[in-house]
C-alpha cells in the first residue's frame, strides 16, 4: 500500500512502530553507551523518544 492510500491512523501506527524498533536497536548497553552509535547520549534514541512522547500527547479517542 502506498502512502497516499494510508489513513491517518495507519501512518501514526507506522511511526509508532518505527520509533519502538529504533529504541530497541539503540537500547543502551550496561556501560550506558548505544551499541550502534557508540555514544552515551544517542541522538537517534532521543529523537525516537521525543516522537513517541509527541504521538502520545496528540492521540485522540475516536468514536466507537
Amino acid at each position: 500500500m502506498t502512502a497516499p492510500l494510508l489513513t491517518l491512523a495507519q501512518i501514526l501506527n507506522r511511526l509508532t512502530l518505527t520509533a519502538r524498533w529504533t529504541l530497541r536497536d539503540h537500547q543502551p548497553r550496561p556501560d550506558g553507551r548505544c551499541p550502534l552509535c557508540q555514544v552515551p547520549d544517542c541522538a537517534v534514541a532521543s529523537a525516537a523518544r521525543d516522537l513517541l512522547t509527541a504521538l502520545k500527547q496528540t492521540r485522540w479517542i475516536g468514536e466507537r
